[in-house]
């Protein structure tokens, strides 16, 4: 079967972090509205019809208990060693420099989907003495690489009582980040003073998004993207995009289960910058399973009675485990299979899905979960999608009928 929908590889070879097609000012062929204003004449480059795989990368970490960096690698065919930087024929001649904008996007239906932006920060030349053509692996991370790579001390505009969502855009004030290409929510804690040492961009974001017990990410479009707490706990009552192979739901190609202690977490230590040390525990979970402890010191909420929260919260929703659909993969090459190739599309980080499977036996497993990972691996004759499914990051039901009479009454609202 043929795949459903061409990929469109767009590398665009203007400075700067904004995605689009850049403009200069004398330009009339690039109007204003179009195109991304550019600091110099740039070149973005249709790649589609030389790519031959694609590979896509985006998750959670598990036992880390955070999201990863974004990653693609985009194989492009290259017979006249255009992407040699040397080559002075080469009509990319000038332009070929690492960290340049890369997206993937495609068009299904009519609508247009988009499956990664992120910046190049490889090119790895293949070129056999006896073989017609060469080829090049360009290998590209999302904004987190660039946050990543910045350093900062002074957050400039903070003060004593901002909201962690606050904090975070002043983050990324201080690195200049575009205010088009980010969601920030609120967020729902109060943060003190940002303590001002020299640290990795990223890693002062991380700490904001920790001290609201939120998300924080890249989007496939490029966006940094913060998720408050709240709305971390209402996606767990969206409604699921149903799978299943008994014709109840969209057919998948595989799934793999797992049952383990990964996700278990039964002593949460939390602690501010300048505070003391909270500790929430699960007696019956210990146990159980023995200790598995989790513990952070640099939380910048406002209390000690906050990080008390966080610690409670992270117990209350880890601390027993079930046995897990941690992977679901679909074929998009299957006949007739428009609602599959859409939810491959579709689907992104927090969205819930309903997944029936059977087992050996005639058994079945039965889990709602939430998508917190994608891979795409494309090639012109195949294209799979791995849906990576864990339990939500914060149980709601868990933490409001649990933690109510500790929670209810403070002013983090679980």
């Amino acid at each position: 079967m043929a795949i459903p929908c061409v990929p469109i590889v767009s590398l665009n070879f203007s400075d700067g972090p904004v995605f689009g097609n850049p403009f200069t000012i004398g330009d009339s062929t690039t109007p204003l509205g179009v195109g991304v204003l550019a600091d110099k004449a740039s070149l973005t480059v249709d790649l589609s019809s030389s790519t031959t795989s694609i590979k896509i990368t985006r998750k959670r970490d598990v036992l880390q208990d955070t999201y990863l960096a974004g990653t693609a690698i985009v194989r492009v065919l290259d017979p006249n060693s255009y992407f040699n930087p040397q080559n002075i024929n080469s009509p990319y001649y000038g332009f070929i420099q690492p960290l340049r904008k890369l997206r993937i996007s495609t068009v299904y239906n009519g609508v247009t989907y988009y499956l990664f932006s992120g910046y190049t920060t490889d090119y790895k030349y293949t070129y056999p003495q006896n073989q017609v053509t060469g080829y090049v692996d360009i290998y590209c991370v999302d904004a987190f690489r660039i946050f990543n790579m910045s350093a900062i001390t002074t957050v400039t505009g903070n003060t004593t009582g901002d909201t962690t969502g606050t904090r975070i855009g002043q983050v990324l004030n201080t690195l200049n980040w575009p205010t088009g290409m980010r969601s920030i929510s609120a967020g729902s804690t109060t943060c003190q003073s940002d303590p001002g040492n020299s640290r990795a961009a990223l890693y002062a974001l991380k700490q904001y998004e920790e001290t609201e017990f939120g998300a924080f990410y890249v989007d496939t479009q490029g966006q940094a993207v913060f998720k408050s707490r709240a709305q971390v706990i209402a996606a767990a009552g969206g409604t699921p995009t149903v799978f299943a192979q008994d014709g109840s739901g969209i057919a998948f190609a595989n799934v793999k289960f797992a049952f383990d202690d990964k996700q278990i977490i039964n002593q949460a230590n939390m602690q501010n910058v300048g505070g003391t040390m909270q500790t929430s525990t699960s007696a019956s979970s210990i146990l159980s399973y023995f200790q598995h402890a989790f513990t952070r010191n640099d939380l910048l909420a406002q209390t000690d009675a906050d990080a008390l929260n966080i610690a409670q919260a992270y117990v209350a929703s880890r601390k027993d485990t079930s046995i897990r659909i941690d992977e679901l993969m679909l074929d998009l090459t299957t006949a007739n299979y428009t609602a599959g190739v859409t939810a491959a599309l579709a689907l992104q980080y927090f969205d819930q899905v309903k997944i029936t499977a059977n087992s050996p036996g005639g058994s079945t497993i039965v889990k709602t979960l939430q998508v917190q990972g994608i891979t795409h691996e494309i090639t012109p004759n195949s294209w799979f999608t791995t849906l990576q499914t864990l339990e939500p990051i914060i149980d709601g039901f868990i933490i409001g009928s649990s933690l109510y009479g500790i929670l209810g009454t403070s002013t983090m609202a679980y």
